[in-house]
């Protein structure tokens, strides 16, 4: 008994410092069985599935067509179950779906009536004010967009860190903020003014651009920039 319990906690640590090590140097440095190792980590809990990965790998030739094989011959592979087979079986697929977003058509926020007017259906029906990044490339093409927080009826918590970290995730060359008055009062407050003349001041520190902040409201929006208050 205590045999297993020992052979139970190293496999359970070993899992750990597999997952560790994708979170901190990604999949570049693994092997294809160390992949697959990882992958079925999801859909077998308890066994170890470094031997079943070799396996799959020895049996298919290689990682894509492993990734590419029938669910129905992946389970030939001693081991893999419905539910293994089902996972590899949609990589392939999820990363077309990924990749088809990922190049779908992107709006450009190149003026301020295209950045407000695309950017004020995201406050649409909303009663608390919600704070935005929009993190755009060169051309002021939108790669992604981000709720950072929400507060209350008249006050939303802005948080530098967080909005920078999302600027750098998505590697944001320009950026625009937004955020929303409930009260429908389109005018930036001292707080308004003041946070985003911090926020302007960070970004611009580490050479991301700072095109906009726009307030959204009900009748409409107004853009800080526009309004001489961005800087």
């Amino acid at each position: 008994m205590a045999q297993n319990t020992t052979k139970e906690n190293s496999h359970s640590g070993h899992r750990v410092r597999l997952k560790q090590r994708f979170l901190s140097e990604g999949l570049d440095a693994f092997n294809e069985h160390q992949i697959l190792e990882l992958l079925l980590f999801y859909t077998i809990p308890l066994k170890d599935t470094n031997e079943i990965a070799h396996d799959l790998i020895k049996t298919f030739g290689s990682l894509s067509r492993v990734f590419d094989a029938h669910p129905k011959e992946l389970q030939k592979v001693h081991g893999i179950s419905e539910h293994s087979s089902t996972l590899i079986s949609m990589i392939p697929q999820l990363s077309r779906a990924y990749l088809k977003d990922l190049t779908r058509e992107r709006p450009v926020l190149s003026s301020t009536q295209a950045a407000g007017e695309y950017i004020k259906n995201f406050f649409m029906g909303r009663i608390y004010e919600v704070f935005y990044i929009f993190c755009m490339d060169k051309s002021c093409r939108v790669i992604h967009e981000e709720k950072i927080c929400e507060g209350t009826l008249d006050e939303t918590p802005c948080y530098p860190r967080l909005v920078l970290e999302a600027a750098f995730r998505h590697n944001a060359q320009r950026v625009i903020f937004a955020h929303n008055h409930p009260s429908d009062i389109l005018k930036p407050s001292p707080g308004d003014i003041e946070s985003t003349h911090k926020l302007v001041q960070i970004f611009e520190s580490v050479d991301i651009e700072v095109v906009d902040h726009i307030i959204a409201g009900k009748s409409g929006y107004i853009s800080m920039a526009e309004l001489s208050c961005l800087r």
